[in-house]
C-alpha cells in the first residue's frame, strides 16, 4: 500500500461513503466491501453512507445491505431525500409539494411537515422515479409555469446499475426545465448543504474526514470544496480516462473500497 495513503487513512476519523458504484451495483455487493466495513468498525472510524439516490429510506437501505450480508444500523445512512426535506422545511415551513419520486422521498417530505399537493403546490420536487410519464411531466410543467419552485433531489444524470448506466434525477428534471425555461435547484451532492450535514452527523472536523465516491462531478468536487480528504474509486462511473477531463483531482484513486483497509 502507498505509504501516503496508509498514513492518511490512519489519521482520518470519519468517512462519508457514496453507495451506488461504491458499495453495490443494483443488488450486487462490490468486491472488498465486507472487509472495508469490518475495517471501519475495527478501527473505530465514524462513518456515514451518504447517497444522492432518493428512492429509499435509511431503513430500506439498511434492509438492502442486510440482504447483501452487511449489518449496519440505519443511523449510518443519509439520503438526498432527507436533505431535500430538511432544506424545504427550513426554507418554507409547512409548505406543499407536487412530488415525482418514490416512497423514500415522499415519506421524508411528509415526516418534515411538507404536505403533498397536486392542485397548487409551492414546490415541484423531482427525484428518481419508476412512474415517470407524460402526465407527471405535464402537471409539473404547469405548476412551475404558475409559480411553483422546481427542486431536484440531486444533479446526477445517470447512475450505475447491474446492467449498466440508468437515468437518474437530472434526466427526469431536464424536460421540465426545458419546457418552462426555469432552472431546478439541486439539493444533493455536490451542493455543500448535504455534505456539511454529513460532516456534522459524523461529529468530526472536515480536515479529519474523507469522502469516498465514484463520481468526480459530485463526490470528489464536494469533498474538495468542503476541505475533506478525497478518495475516488473506479468501481462505478469513473474511469482513468474520464478523470482527466476535470480541472481538479482526487487525493487518491483506488480500484475499489477493498483497497482501503490497512491491516
Amino acid at each position: 500500500m502507498n505509504e501516503a495513503l496508509k498514513e492518511t487513512l490512519d489519521s482520518i476519523k470519519g468517512f462519508i461513503c457514496d453507495m451506488d458504484g461504491v458499495i453495490y451495483h443494483g443488488n450486487r455487493l462490490l468486491p472488498g466491501v465486507p472487509e472495508f466495513v469490518d475495517w471501519l468498525y475495527r478501527e473505530d472510524k465514524n462513518f456515514l453512507f451518504l447517497t444522492n439516490s432518493s428512492e429509499r429510506s435509511p431503513l430500506e437501505l439498511r434492509e438492502k445491505l442486510s440482504r447483501l450480508g452487511l449489518d449496519i444500523d440505519e443511523s449510518h445512512f443519509y439520503t438526498s431525500a432527507l436533505a431535500t426535506a430538511k432544506f424545504l422545511s427550513t426554507q418554507s415551513p409547512g409548505c406543499s409539494a407536487y412530488v415525482i419520486g418514490e416512497p423514500g422521498l415522499i415519506n421524508a417530505l411528509y415526516s418534515a411537515g411538507i404536505t403533498m399537493n397536486d392542485m397548487n403546490p409551492d414546490y415541484v420536487v423531482v427525484g428518481e422515479s419508476y412512474n415517470y410519464n407524460y402526465d407527471t411531466i405535464l402537471k409539473a410543467v404547469r405548476f412551475v409555469l404558475k409559480g411553483a419552485k422546481l427542486i431536484g433531489t440531486n444533479p446526477d444524470l445517470t447512475g450505475p446499475a447491474e446492467g449498466g448506466l440508468v437515468p437518474a434525477c437530472r434526466a427526469f428534471t431536464a424536460p421540465i426545465e426545458l419546457a418552462t425555461g426555469k432552472s431546478a435547484y439541486f439539493v444533493g451532492k455536490p451542493n455543500p448543504l448535504m455534505v456539511r450535514t454529513g460532516i456534522r452527523m459524523l461529529g468530526v472536523h472536515s480536515e479529519d474526514a474523507a469522502i469516498v465516491g465514484d463520481r468526480m462531478d459530485t463526490d470528489i468536487i464536494s469533498g474538495i470544496e468542503s476541505g475533506m480528504h478525497t478518495i475516488l474509486v473506479l468501481s462505478g462511473v469513473s474511469t482513468p480516462e474520464t478523470v482527466k477531463e476535470f480541472p481538479y483531482r482526487p487525493q487518491f484513486i483506488l480500484n475499489g473500497v477493498g483497497e482501503i483497509p490497512t491491516n
